[in-house]
């Protein structure tokens, strides 16, 4: 009998590690995977892999739907993380961008890519186990059933690792960031699955950047700015585009609007220039991605967590205007770099 998949647990943030001691039972750390969230159903028959959000992703791994019916031993529904990892061994991180390619409209692309970037699952919770559903089990005993099931389960499916000593945890966040990873996300031991709600902690990297302002986007109610795109002077001094900054309250969309005027890029008559900007590949090819362009005079700080290549990896979060920083001083040199950490030695 095919496993109902549902919603996702979610963690909401935490500034640092918390302490064990102040959560009843204690915690659970563990590498936060940057990849996509997937729950595997695999009734005996067929495979499913659900996401958070409503698009299923069974289609786009076809190599792990293979894997799955293949290796996992008995009837189960588990939650974890859809990752490609890129380099040669001994020197393996996650890789983003050839992750987000996979969501592609064409099979023959999908087949293609499953071969060229072949996906990894790793597994961090088990829901239920044959007819038994785990979900009201505490944390703990989930785990134990999880290593139970697929402690032995090779490659392409992996059992995250864990530790419940803090030290541990705050050692992780610090060396995995090298690997690709995200940060660390802390579980009650106690805590039953709670599908939908933010019952674990997630602590991520967060550090400072000035950026120069490049141009925004309307908000998709058609009133006020709804996402800012920012950039950096690369090493030729060209100006490159590096994310956006989103989030803003609908009286702060409004605000903006009349705070940027000024910048607005106009051509020979006194219309707005308007570019063409990035799709993602989760937009819809017919969605309008265009947006108004800036003179790029003016600075902002941002928190960012990491860099994918040469943009954030995630949408940025404003700080604060910095009118004291001339735009030309916004350049990659100011940018944390972190030491590299082979994938392997974060699956071990």
């Amino acid at each position: 009998m095919p496993y109902e998949i549902p919603a996702p647990m979610l963690a909401k943030s935490v500034p640092d590690i918390p302490d064990p001691a102040r959560t009843p039972g204690g915690l659970s750390f563990e590498p936060k995977w940057d990849g996509f969230r997937g729950l595997v159903s695999w009734d005996g028959r067929n495979v499913e892999i659900g996401s958070r959000g409503a698009k299923p992703l069974t289609r786009y791994f076809p190599e792990l739907v293979e894997a799955f019916g293949r290796l996992l031993p008995e009837p189960c529904l588990i939650d974890g993380e859809v990752v490609v990892p890129a380099g040669k061994p001994g020197d393996q991180r996650l890789d983003w961008e050839s992750l987000s390619q996979r969501i592609h409209p064409a099979a023959s692309r999908v087949n293609m890519l499953a071969e060229q970037t072949p996906a990894m699952f790793i597994a961090f919770d088990l829901l239920a186990r044959g007819d038994r559903d785990l979900m009201d089990e505490p944390f703990a005993v989930r785990r134990a059933e999880l290593v139970d099931l697929l402690g032995d389960v090779p490659h392409p499916v992996h059992v995250t690792r864990t530790t419940e000593d803090p030290a541990v945890a705050r050692r992780w966040l610090a060396e995995f960031e090298g690997a690709g990873l995200d940060g660390v996300v802390a579980k009650p031991l106690a805590q039953p699955y709670a599908p939908n709600k933010r019952a674990m902690f997630k602590i991520k990297h967060a550090r400072t950047a000035d950026v120069v302002a490049l141009g925004y986007r309307i908000h998709k109610s058609g009133q006020g700015v709804g996402s800012l795109l920012v950039g950096l002077y690369g090493d030729d001094g060209t100006l490159l585009p590096v994310g956006g900054v989103a989030a803003w309250s609908d009286k702060r969309r409004l605000e903006l609007i009349d705070e940027l005027a000024p910048l607005v890029e106009r051509d020979e008559d006194g219309e707005i220039v308007r570019s063409e900007g990035e799709k993602s590949r989760f937009q819809s090819q017919r969605a309008d991605s265009s947006f108004v362009k800036l003179r790029p005079e003016r600075v902002l700080e941002v928190r960012y967590d990491q860099l994918e290549g040469w943009r954030f990896r995630h949408t940025v979060q404003f700080e604060r205007w910095r009118p004291d920083r001339d735009p030309r001083s916004c350049t990659y040199e100011q940018l944390e770099t972190v030491s590299a950490y082979d994938l392997a030695d974060v699956l071990d």
